[in-house]
């Protein structure tokens, strides 16, 4: 099933940028309204999860909720699978339109610290990458391992087309956090979904009023290094993309991490909010999930 799998995102990236976007993206949208009238196991974890980020939503308020959740999803991987064929200049102009934040970036490489970007499941982040890589060159960045290797190799050449530096949540030549600290110590830019922890440390924060485990990494990489800690939320507009980098979160040093990570996670709850369905968090998150 796994070579499947790999061979089947091997024709996508092939066979979806030769159609026309209108079309890509009509048939993408109808997938995503398959996904949600079937209710299949990502659909409802789906749901469970904006039922806690809209707890006064009604049934038929998160049926549609969790349509323009899928469909969101669905938009992300069709452009991701457009990107590396797209006019980098169009995609970052189109994005810089709607930035906004991006002098905290910029204040802090000027600190000579080094910036972790601490993100979210949300928005197109591949494009958010892509007006990075122009502003400020190059940037590193964690990705899990995926299985088979074909499949895994495959995303992280896409991602490198793009400008990207990639290192590999294990299995690489050096630990990923030392290399993330060399990085920063040498003023560069790192960028961490900072929303899932994917094993089993964790730093214990509210969110949405629930007990949750978020990663330790973002804060734990300012403290480490003096870097800028600096949340950042990305949205899709109607025709476009959107991100707001917010002012640094303190960190006062390795004692300071769990209070850094409550901070974060209170500011990633507002940009959430704010933008339910462009959250795509498909995965249990909350501890009484898990």
């Amino acid at each position: 099933m796994s070579g499947l799998v790999a061979l089947g995102y091997r024709a996508a990236w092939r066979l979806v940028r030769l159609l026309p976007e209108p079309v890509a993206a009509a048939l993408f949208r109808a997938g995503a309204d398959w996904a949600a009238a079937r209710k299949g196991p990502g659909g409802q974890r789906l749901r469970a999860n904006l039922a806690r980020v809209v707890p006064q939503a009604g049934p038929e308020e998160l049926d549609e909720l969790v349509r323009a959740g899928l469909r969101s999803y669905a938009r992300y991987w069709c452009e991701a699978f457009r990107l590396p064929s797209m006019d980098a200049d169009a995609v970052y102009r189109k994005f810089d339109l709607n930035m906004t934040g991006a002098e905290y970036i910029t204040a802090a490489l000027a600190e000579g610290n080094g910036v972790v970007l601490a993100l979210t499941h949300s928005g197109n982040w591949d494009a958010a990458g892509m007006w990075l890589v122009a502003e400020h060159g190059t940037f590193t960045t964690v990705v899990e391992r995926l299985r088979p290797e074909s499949l895994f190799e495959r995303f992280v050449a896409y991602r490198e087309s793009l400008g990207f530096e990639i290192l590999p949540s294990e299995g690489g030549e050096r630990l990923a956090s030392v290399v993330l600290a060399e990085r920063l110590r040498d003023n560069g830019i790192v960028c961490i979904v900072g929303d899932r922890e994917l094993g089993p440390r964790g730093i214990p924060v509210t969110f949405f009023g629930q007990p949750a485990t978020f990663p330790a990494g973002p804060a734990y990489l300012a403290a480490r290094t003096g870097a800028a800690l600096l949340p950042a939320g990305l949205w899709f507009t109607e025709d476009g993309w959107a991100c707001r980098v917010h002012p640094p979160i303190p960190v006062s040093g390795v004692r300071g991490i769990p209070a850094a990570t409550q901070a974060l996670a209170d500011v990633f709850a507002a940009d959430i909010a704010a933008h339910p369905a462009d959250w795509h968090m498909m995965q249990p998150l909350w501890q009484a999930d898990r």
